[in-house]
């Protein structure tokens, strides 16, 4: 086949630099407007460009530079910031650097702050209903939890939630099943738990209380202190790789697994509604982005790194492994159960939320019988062989 060719149009050699003059200034004007078009209209729908340059501040709740904690709020601090050509910069502030480990909620309803990156059971002091966007005793797992507030409404039940006290939340990491906690005396039985000072913020603390057991909130930097000093006998706190970390293993060798309080705990961003509601669609999908990237990536590191550091302690450290009794397990799912329905009564949206949630966790139950767990199962049975 052949292709007709192109006829050459001559410009005049007098005319010639008058041509280009003229369309070098049309097509600068042209992508001015362009620009200007963008910068003036918040829509998101125009060029590449965002309208104002934002300064914002970040508060966590973990010490500076904490192992996937305060690293990933550092790293989705600065995803945003380069998906934003660097038109949104984030200053992330540790846990004491501007506000209290716990503050970080009253800090950014309140416009005092933009942002925090924290866990929500911390604000069960608001309501109750925080704890399911965290975790809760016998709750779900990260995968089942992704499922639920990206897909069964649970992010339309936390917006509304949040949104009372003027805070957009977004799921942005989730560390995975955590560890039963470190123990200094041996757990036999139920009664065990009787008078145990035990570390062990959100529900899974009133679960430990109705045991007998003293549960305190400390903020991840106050724990092995307590702990050194004897003011506390037992803690929990996320998994190897960060109980490593903060040097659990030097005071105490008893390790308990599983963690049944918290399954799969998901840590948040929140940012001040006034803020969110002044972005455009743009910079609003660059932080939608950016905490859905950082929920699977810090899921992803907590994975490697736990079963890393669960080696360490082991091999290296002399720490002894244990696993709580079906008995226990049994108690605590029990009384688990029993704090939650409790807690749906507390109010109207916390009653929805629960059972939302319920209705996720039924259905994940279901579903990984046949599948996750049931894989599982057979591939252990396998690697025994």
């Amino acid at each position: 086949m052949e292709f007709n060719k192109t006829e050459k149009t001559s410009v005049p050699s007098n005319n010639r630099r008058s041509f280009l003059k003229k369309a070098g200034i049309a097509g600068a004007a042209a992508l001015v407007a362009a620009c200007d078009s963008g910068a003036q209209e918040n829509t998101g729908g125009g060029p590449a460009i965002l309208s104002k340059k934002r300064n914002l501040k970040m508060v966590t709740s973990w010490p500076k530079n904490f192992p996937g904690l305060g690293t990933g709020a550092e790293r989705l601090a600065k995803r945003i910031e380069t998906l934003s050509d660097g038109q949104i910069s984030i200053k992330v502030y540790a846990a004491g650097e501007l506000v209290g480990a716990l503050g970080g909620f009253d800090a950014v309803s309140q416009g005092k702050a933009d942002m925090y990156h924290a866990a929500e059971y911390y604000w069960q002091g608001k309501s109750q209903g925080f704890n399911f966007f965290a975790a809760v005793p016998m709750g779900m797992t990260a995968n089942e939890m992704n499922a639920w507030v990206r897909f069964g409404g649970g992010q339309e039940l936390w917006d509304e939630l949040a949104g009372g006290f003027n805070v957009k939340p977004f799921m942005a990491g989730n560390t995975g099943v955590q560890m039963g906690g470190w123990f200094q005396r041996d757990i036999n039985a139920i009664d065990d738990f009787q008078g145990l000072r035990i570390r062990m913020p959100g529900l899974g603390g009133e679960v430990m209380k109705r045991l007998g057991a003293a549960p305190v909130t400390k903020q991840g930097g106050e724990i092995f202190q307590a702990l050194s000093q004897g003011n506390i006998d037992a803690t929990e706190w996320i998994g190897p790789w960060n109980d490593l970390a903060f040097g659990f293993h030097t005071i105490v060798k008893n390790y308990y697994y599983p963690g049944i309080h918290e399954p799969g705990t998901t840590l948040s961003l929140g940012l001040n509604k006034d803020l969110w509601e002044d972005m455009s669609e743009r910079e609003q999908e660059i932080v939608r982005a950016a905490s859905a990237a950082e929920n699977d990536i810090m899921f992803s590191e907590f994975t490697l790194n736990n079963a890393r550091a669960l080696n360490t302690l082991v091999n290296d450290h002399g720490v002894l492994l244990k696993e709580f009794s079906q008995d226990i397990l049994t108690r605590l799912a029990s009384v688990s159960a029993e704090v939650l329905t409790e807690t749906a009564q507390n109010d109207e949206l916390t009653g929805r939320i629960f059972k939302s949630f319920s209705e996720a966790r039924t259905n994940g139950i279901r579903w990984g019988e046949i599948a996750e767990q049931a894989y599982m199962q057979a591939r252990a049975a396998a690697e025994k062989s």
